[in-house]
């Protein structure tokens, strides 16, 4: 089997990969939505794959990994192994997490960083997000963990005082500085507020970052000992740095018993080393599209099972298609995998192009692991042409 076509449109905003082959066969994969910016770097991989025998799929991702990078642009690598492995399960007539070694698990928890509810007008009391987060505990997903975002990333960094620093409005998180005891106060009585409603049934996992410095960063994390925090999550680093920087998390993590967590920028296994090997945090959350794809997921929470690291993947903005494949992921990652952060088809009518979406529904906070081949999801040309931009007509074309 050969590779004769890489494909790439923008369908719903999110750039989608397809692949085609001299077999008939072919293979789909996604970056995050949002990113159209993307289509032209996943194109360029096109020269690279053509020819090469999908099944293959490491033989293939040797001769593009080394042209990704960090978040976002090993999207591109991302998308293009998720559909490698859509192919090979699709030739086998089996499921991608058979290919992968086989699930441990029929089916896989999932956490809700996703799914929002609007604050009440202007209203950011410690009430406000009380009954906010209740409204997140009452969704028919029944989450057992959810995630809120704190401090420099949930917009605390424009509340007056809060940090001594002035904030910046452009986007991808450019804010970093000392919080006042002010801002401390505002923080942590949202925090609390938010712990009472969870109780001893739900897990809040704080989404903090980047921005916090390393004393603010430890404080916090001193402050929450002993209450029901999962994990506080890219306090220093995280969304959209380009860097790890090791060195300042093993001045926080060794101190406090609240875990720490970081890893959705991160792209490829060698850049999780000294993350891992310093036990630099306690979680670690890659993004199985952009760290590489499903295999260097798997790679990446072995290594960190045997450090004694938990994995709690990233994935708010994957989509459909990625969430089918952190689906197959999760089934076949080691027992410290905790849950996988739960994408939505976003516009819905992703469900009514594809045939399989119906497999992923969660019902209390799991997903029951498909037996369908490949990835489990099939376009359905006729209906996703509907959403096809002009420059993208060709897109279903063999």
């Amino acid at each position: 089997m050969k590779i004769t076509d890489l494909k790439v449109a923008v369908i719903g905003n999110q750039p989608t990969v397809r692949l085609t082959t001299d077999e008939g066969i072919d293979g789909v994969g996604a970056a995050e939505y949002w990113k159209p910016y993307l289509k032209p770097m996943i194109e360029f991989y096109r020269d690279m794959v053509i020819g090469k025998d999908p099944t293959d799929v490491e033989r293939v991702m040797l001769g593009i990994r080394r042209m990704g990078s960090f978040k976002p642009w090993g999207a591109a690598v991302s998308a293009i192994e998720m559909a490698l492995w859509d192919i090979a399960g699709k030739a086998a007539n089996l499921p991608a997490y058979k290919l992968l070694g086989g699930k441990i698990r029929d089916k896989v928890q999932v956490y809700n960083g996703n799914i929002r509810y609007e604050m009440e007008g202007d209203d950011r009391s410690p009430d406000a997000y009380a009954r906010n987060m209740q409204k997140m505990i009452d969704h028919p997903y029944n989450f057992s963990i959810i995630k809120q975002a704190v401090s420099f990333h949930g917009g605390m960094q424009n509340v007056p005082d809060f940090y001594y620093g002035t904030p910046t409005t452009t986007s991808r998180y450019p804010n970093r500085g000392t919080i006042t005891a002010k801002g401390f106060k505002y923080l942590m009585e949202r925090i609390e507020a938010m712990l009472d409603v969870c109780g001893d049934e739900v897990g809040l996992a704080l989404d903090c970052g980047p921005g916090m410095t390393v004393p603010d960063a430890l404080k916090l994390a001193k402050e929450l000992e002993g209450s029901n925090i999962m994990w506080l999550e890219d306090m220093i680093t995280g969304d959209y740095s380009p860097f790890v920087l090791a060195d300042l998390y093993t001045q926080v993590t060794p101190y406090t018993s609240t875990p720490i967590h970081t890893g959705e920028q991160i792209y490829l296994r060698q850049n999780f080393v000294e993350l891992i090997e310093r036990n630099a945090v306690n979680v670690l959350g890659p993004d199985v599209a952009d760290v590489g794809g499903i295999a260097e997921m798997k790679f990446i929470a072995e290594y960190a099972d045997l450090h004694g690291i938990l994995i709690a993947p990233h994935g708010t903005f994957d989509g459909l298609i990625g969430l089918a494949a952190q689906t197959h992921m999760a089934a076949v990652l080691p027992d410290n995998y905790i849950a996988f952060e739960l994408p939505q088809p976003d516009p819905l009518w992703w469900l009514d192009i594809m045939e399989g979406g119906e497999q992923f529904n969660v019902t209390d906070s799991h997903i029951d692991v498909p037996d369908t081949p490949g990835l489990g999801l099939t376009f359905i040309p006729e209906e996703a042409k509907k959403y096809l931009r002009e420059e993208d007509a060709g897109f279903f074309d063999d």
